[in-house]
């Protein structure tokens, strides 16, 4: 029996990566004075690096400008007071591009969300970002409706390990009050499906232009998007059950499909 849905947020409920999150670097990049500046693709290989924004900015600094003192001609001798500045900047900048309503929903986000609450099943969202991030999400691209339909939010500064670790579904399974085969995750990476795996939890990824080409073995269902009767999934494996859109229904045969091979 399917209880509850775990929703990833980057990438899965909105398109944050590439209309909110990069822009929001490549800005608190230029206002502290820096010449960096990431591209698509060196993004998409950044997150590949497990971790939040904190780990990506140390990773890319250790990794792509391990002289950046020198090159900058910046005049600090730590490295973590940089990257504590650019990750605030980088927020400041994020918060506003989602306040324009610049990162909108993915299709089919509101129609599942809203399908699943009627028939009674618990909604989570669990995110390796910030609760400043999330929340700034929820009040604007997600909405009031949404959010107010979701019994648990946990995010990746509170003080568990963050994805690829299950550390976090696992909790939210523990708030909500329901077993890894009462529950089914909905991720858009392959470390999110390594989390949600690792959880024991039947997992739908639904793919988007970065992480479309990332490999999903494993995954009980995979989409390219959760669809709408006006944009439907034009891409499903296995195939849908009934709609051109992923329904309650089909996360249930998802679900009973995993605990088949289990």
């Amino acid at each position: 029996m399917l209880r509850a849905i775990c929703f990833d947020l980057d990438g899965t409920l909105a398109d944050t990566e590439p209309l909110g999150h990069r822009p929001a670097y490549n800005r608190a990049f230029r206002e502290a004075g820096l010449g960096w500046r990431w591209t698509a693709k060196l993004y998409r290989d950044l997150l590949q690096h497990p971790g939040g924004g904190r780990d990506r900015l140390r990773h890319y600094m250790q990794s792509y400008e391990p002289e950046w003192p020198e090159a900058m001609e910046l005049d600090t001798s730590d490295p973590e007071a940089l990257i504590r500045d650019l990750h605030a900047r980088k927020a400041q900048h994020f918060h506003k591009i989602v306040e324009k309503g610049e990162v909108p929903l993915r299709p089919g986000v509101e129609r599942l969300i809203g399908e699943a609450s009627a028939a009674g099943v618990k909604l989570a969202v669990v995110s390796n970002a910030s609760r400043g991030t999330v929340a700034s999400l929820l009040a604007h691209s997600l909405g009031k409706t949404i959010g107010g339909q979701l019994d648990v939010v946990l995010c990746g500064d509170e003080g568990y390990a963050k994805k690829p670790a299950p550390d976090l579904y696992l909790e939210a399974m523990r708030q909500l009050g329901v077993q890894p085969d009462e529950a089914i995750a909905v991720e858009d990476s392959r470390l999110g499906l390594r989390a949600a795996l690792d959880a024991g939890m039947a997992t739908v990824v639904t793919l988007n232009k970065i992480t479309r080409n990332e490999d999903f073995s494993g995954a009980d269902l995979v989409v390219d998007s959760l669809g709408e009767p006006e944009a439907p999934t034009t891409l499903a494996r296995p195939t849908l059950l009934n709609e051109g859109w992923v329904t309650l229904a089909d996360l249930r045969a998802a679900q009973q499909r995993h605990a088949s091979l289990a």
